[in-house]
This record gives structure tokens, sequence and C-alpha cells, in this order.
């Protein structure tokens, strides 16, 4: 069977429609966290407080800045690859995979930081705190690893992408990989957006 044949059998929709489905369980997924995070929060609220006092507001707003950048450069490779832009359309999600590594660079020093005040699980002197904080950083931790996780997801993503858009596999016809990518990346976004408020900015 030629590669042309086989495009002949592209169901874009049906691969949209499957993105959206695992779009609705990593939703679930975070959903069920922010919940418990609410649940938690309702009951400790001093401890909550005491333990968001700890987490860098600066790092935590350049990242939100970062990764709303990156939503951005992901939608605009769509837009240059649909009028036939190939080589705007690389550069782009270059540029949206380097967004995604700062941002992961951040989380990397903002982590030391707070694994050189000894607040990590495991941790004497996490082992000390009140419970109401421990429990905070378990959901942090929890929380953001696994959003970091769904970011170096989200460059392997592109990155597979990217390397399909120069092999001419990805174009102006056939451009569902790049759709789905940019569709799941956004909400990864869309999740920092709930997190970022959450667990720095909490009052």
């Amino acid at each position: 069977m030629t590669e042309a044949t086989v495009g002949m059998h592209d169901d874009s929709v049906g691969s949209r429609l499957g993105m959206w489905l695992f779009l609705f369980t990593e939703m679930l997924l975070f959903g069920g966290l922010f919940l418990l995070y609410s649940v938690y929060r309702a009951k400790n609220p001093e401890a909550f407080h005491e333990g968001a006092s700890h987490l860098n507001v600066l790092i935590g707003s350049l990242n939100t800045i970062v990764l709303l950048t990156s939503s951005l450069t992901a939608a605009c490779s769509i837009t240059a690859i649909r009028r036939r832009n190939t080589a705007g359309g690389v550069i782009l999600l270059m540029g949206t995979i380097l967004l995604a590594l700062v941002f992961l660079i951040d989380k990397y020093f903002e982590w030391g930081e707070e694994f050189r005040q000894g607040i990590y699980p495991g941790s004497s002197h996490m082992a000390e705190l009140p419970q109401g904080e421990r429990i905070f950083f378990s959901l942090y931790y929890t929380m953001t690893g696994l959003h970091g996780l769904h970011v170096v997801v989200g460059m392997m993503v592109f990155g597979f992408v990217m390397d399909r858009v120069l092999r001419g596999r990805v174009n102006a016809r056939k451009y569902i990989w790049l759709d789905n990518g940019a569709l799941y990346w956004h909400l990864v976004d869309v999740i920092w957006i709930f997190l970022f408020p959450l667990l720095y900015l909490i009052t």
C-alpha cells in the first residue's frame, strides 16, 4: 500500500474525536486532584496559607507567561502550516519546544530551592511540619510533578510533529497531528492556569 493510498484513509474527524476523549480523561484526572486540594484547603486554611508562602511567586508568574506564549506559538504554527509556510511552522514549533524547556528549567530551580530548605516528601524537616502543611506540599509536588510530566510529553509530541512536517507528512492538507498536538498543549496550559492561583496565590 502506497503512502498516497494510506492518506486517502486518514480520518481527521475520528482522530480529533479520539483526542478530545483523551483530553476528557486528563481533565477528570486533574479535576479529581483539584477537588482533593479544595477539600483539604477548606479543612486547613492557615496551614495551606503558610505552605504557599514558601513558594516562589515570581517563578510561578514567569512560568505562566512562558506557557501562555508557548500556546500562542503552537496555535500560530498551525496557521503557518495551513498557509504552506513550512519554514515558519517549523520555527514556531521549535519556539514552543524551547519555551517548554524554559518552563522545566524554571521548575527545576524552584524545586531545587525548596529541596535545599528541606521541604520535600520524606525529608526530616517536612516530617516536623504541621499536618496541614505536609498535605499542602504533598499535593504541590504531586500536581506540579504530574503537570511537568505532561510538559515533557508535549515536547516529545511537538518534536515528533516537527519531524513529520520536515518530511512533508504534515502539510496544508494533512495537519491533524499538529492540530491534536496543539489541543493537548492548550490543555497543559489551562491546567497550569488553575494550578498557579491555587498553589501560589492562596490567601
